[in-house]
């Protein structure tokens, strides 16, 4: 590398920080929720890539909370122990044995997976459930699905699928003020003392809401929203997501996850983004750059 080379590689470096310093000063001291999940979970180097982000947003004063998901590693685990799968609206009909499965594989394996990863990128991750100190408390969900021939709604069980009912905030109050990384597993506990299985991105939505959080990242394996023309939308408030689902634009598994950023922002929340997790940096660049990299969902 000659020296002219190697000193328009510094400078840009030093610009690319000074792009950032104002994004840096807007967001000290707040707190990011990000769920993580998708592809981007089983590939190594986008793992390190992630954990790395993660600490440095700690270490530039920004509280972040992960969320994971895992349903591809649970269906894998399903299926090595000989239990099939059943879906209901892209939802797991979860029986007693699949939910033992699933709290093993969310709460053990991943969890740990992922803590080992933020601290050997520099951070201290701490790793939880929902049901560890009453953090989140549970719901058995509902779901109903309309009868093809007699147009009748019934109720469809899911079993031990649940939603967050509750969410005591101390819990990760308390772990971020110890200058430690919470990686939260999305299992949690019902009033009648089972354990249900939720949706991560339900979950990170929840979550985000109870911490008033600055801004929710539902990090995924697409870039984002896109229009009819295959064009990716950047900015949304919750009338043009209604708008974009009625015309057809908005379908299929984007719909819950548009759901979760519009009742996140409705619930507190400043902003909610959806981003290709496979981007390496792709959070970073959506933050601390004027380019952006996602769909950004806000009033």
């Amino acid at each position: 590398m000659t020296g002219e080379t190697k000193n328009a590689d510094l400078l840009v470096k030093a610009e690319t920080l000074t792009e950032a310093l104002p994004y840096l000063q807007r967001y000290a001291g707040k707190t990011f929720v990000v769920k993580y999940g998708g592809h981007a979970m089983g590939d190594p180097a986008l793992a390190q890539d992630f954990a790395s982000d993660i600490v440095l947003l700690k270490a530039v004063g920004i509280n972040p909370v992960v969320v994971h998901g895992g349903g591809p590693q649970i269906g894998a685990m399903l299926k090595k122990v000989g239990v099939e799968s059943e879906f209901v609206d892209g939802l797991r009909v979860t029986d007693k044995e699949t939910a033992k499965v699933a709290e093993m594989v969310l709460s053990g394996a991943i969890n740990k997976e992922l803590v080992g990863w933020i601290n050997s990128a520099g951070g201290r991750a701490v790793g939880i459930s929902g049901k560890d100190g009453g953090f989140v408390q549970a719901s058995k969900l509902r779901r109903t699905q309309k009868d093809p021939d007699s147009n009748i709604e019934r109720i469809i069980d899911l079993g031990f699928v649940g939603e967050p009912k509750q969410v005591d905030r101390s819990v990760i109050d308390t772990i971020s003020n110890a200058d430690m990384i919470p990686v939260v597993a999305p299992i949690a506990m019902g009033e009648d003392g089972h354990s249900y299985n939720i949706n991560a991105d339900t979950m990170a939505g929840a979550v985000a809401s109870a911490l008033g959080a600055s801004r929710l990242f539902l990090l995924t394996d697409v870039a984002g929203v896109l229009d009819k023309q295959g064009a990716l939308v950047t900015d949304l408030d919750p009338k043009t997501v209604k708008a974009l689902q009625d015309d057809g634009t908005i379908t299929g598994g984007m719909i819950p996850k548009l759901e979760t950023c519009v009742d996140a922002v409705n619930g507190g929340v400043d902003a909610a983004v959806i981003l290709d997790g496979r981007v390496p940096h792709a959070m970073l660049i959506e933050m601390f750059t004027d380019k952006g990299a996602g769909t950004l969902v806000r009033k």
